[in-house]
């Protein structure tokens, strides 16, 4: 098959083209590298905000919008998958649709229906936009939520995701929120996130009575709205309490290559406190052995099927929750090395990038199949590329 995948965040179209090309088919990946995180791509698709940047953003964009014909398949990141405002996404997406075979849609991570759903609907415990039945009205939740509900992001991401020809989601809170949209269940599926195992990962004994080391990622202007602010807060009143046993690291907006290498030498990474499962960022740690203090719900292992394995320390979105876990965690070193275990053998298991990208292969064939009906012209309104 000729795939592009357009459009990336956190690494999740990078890996999953590994792994497609290691199935042997044609992959191309276009995207801005997730901006400041700088992921690999095939094509170039960063945009500087100077005017030259935005010269050179609009020529190499048409250049590349050329190019993209003829694919069996065109997966999209986001009903967003360029850096343009959404009034502009419509003639972008119609082109797509016409000159390629199949178009698959990623629900990964923020668009409308995450929003609206989880603002008004609320089907999950506890999100970015809810907890319980409460409404979250922090800055960073009211700014999302204003940006895509009643706007022109709706529109194309309704206009998108009815049209597609299928819906992948990456993680078990978009499955359940996009369940709740009735004309959308049909063409749904859920597939783990694809992450490259090391080589050979291992876990290192640790020495007696040295200290828990812990790390923390911190996004740009994200901090408040995925909780990070209350994970670190929590870390460290910890690391005061016991400054012995406990080493904390922060990384806060630095690329890819650079976040992997502050990483690497921890136990242990908090991350994704309104989560009910493990994202990119996590699920890498953990097939390196590094345990993750964030979403593991009942419904997280569920949707995989695992009964046995348990290596996530599960966390309520509560600064007393992340302080109770991450003191246990001290207090009691002894669990680190078969949590440890476990991670890799999670991340192993279910999330291997060969094994998803298998998954994505069934997926594929089964759109491209002549058994299924041709598509409508009904939506085919806006002036087109």
């Amino acid at each position: 098959m000729r795939i592009l995948l357009l459009g990336d965040y956190s690494n999740v179209h990078c890996t999953l083209a590994e792994g497609l090309k290691a199935l042997g088919h044609e992959c191309v990946v276009a995207s801005d590298g997730d901006h400041w995180k700088d992921y690999p791509r095939d094509i170039d698709l960063k945009r500087e905000q100077t005017f030259r940047g935005n010269i050179s953003f609009m020529w190499r964009l048409l250049k590349a919008m050329a190019t993209f014909r003829g694919y069996d398949i065109v997966q999209i990141i986001n009903p967003i998958f360029l850096d343009l405002k959404a009034e502009k996404m419509f003639r972008f997406y119609d082109y797509l649709r016409r000159h390629n075979k199949k178009v698959v849609l990623g629900a990964f991570g923020m668009d409308y229906y995450w929003a609206y759903v989880n603002t008004y609907m609320r089907p999950l415990r506890y999100s970015d936009f809810n907890l319980g039945n409460t409404v979250r009205m922090d800055p960073p939740a009211v700014l999302f939520r204003n940006e895509w509900v009643g706007t022109p992001k709706e529109e194309i991401t309704k206009y998108v995701a009815r049209d597609v020809d299928w819906i992948v989601a990456g993680l078990q809170e978009y499955w359940a929120t996009y369940n709740e949209v009735p004309e959308l269940r049909d063409k749904m599926t859920f597939i783990p996130f694809p992450i490259k195992m090391p080589p050979a990962p291992v876990v290192e004994s640790r020495e007696e009575g040295a200290p828990v080391r812990l790390f923390i990622g911190i996004s740009k202007g994200r901090s408040a709205y995925k909780g990070t602010d209350i994970m670190l807060e929590a870390a460290k009143a910890v690391r005061d309490k016991y400054p012995d046993r406990l080493e904390l690291k922060i990384a806060e907006g630095v690329p890819f290559a650079r976040y992997q290498h502050m990483m690497d030498t921890s136990d242990a990474i908090i991350d994704q406190l309104y989560s009910y499962t493990p994202a990119m960022n996590s699920l890498l740690a953990m097939s390196k052995g590094i345990i993750n203090i964030g979403g593991g719900e009942p419904e997280n292992y569920e949707i995989l099927g695992e009964t046995e394995l348990r290596p996530i320390v599960n966390v309520q979105p509560t600064f007393e929750s992340c302080y109770e876990e991450i003191e246990r965690l001290v207090l009691h070193p002894e669990r680190i090395a078969e949590m440890k275990r476990q991670s890799i053998e999670y991340v192993r298991k279910h999330h291997d990038y060969i094994k998803v990208a298998r998954q994505y292969e069934e997926l594929y064939n089964k759109i491209l199949a002549p058994s299924r009906p041709p598509r409508g012209e009904e939506m085919a309104s806006h002036n087109h590329f």
